[in-house]
């Protein structure tokens, strides 16, 4: 999901991975590898996306009343 919002976010700012890797201070390497990656340090999620004026943040689960 997170990759997902950050490449439909570039496309709407129109903006390279490579550019937000030197705009935000994270890695390239690190970015690419969004897709793949099972667990960040949300510091450094919350750092790319206050770029963008958004945060990654804790949300309860939603109870499964099925």
């Amino acid at each position: 999901m997170l990759s997902y919002y950050l490449k439909q976010i570039r496309k709407e700012f129109k903006i390279t991975q490579e550019e937000l890797s030197a705009k935000s201070g994270i890695g390239l390497r690190l970015l690419e590898k969004l897709n793949c990656k099972t667990s960040m340090r949300m510091d450094k999620v919350n750092q790319v996306l206050a770029l963008f004026g958004a945060k990654l943040k804790a949300m309860p689960k939603q109870k499964n009343y099925d």
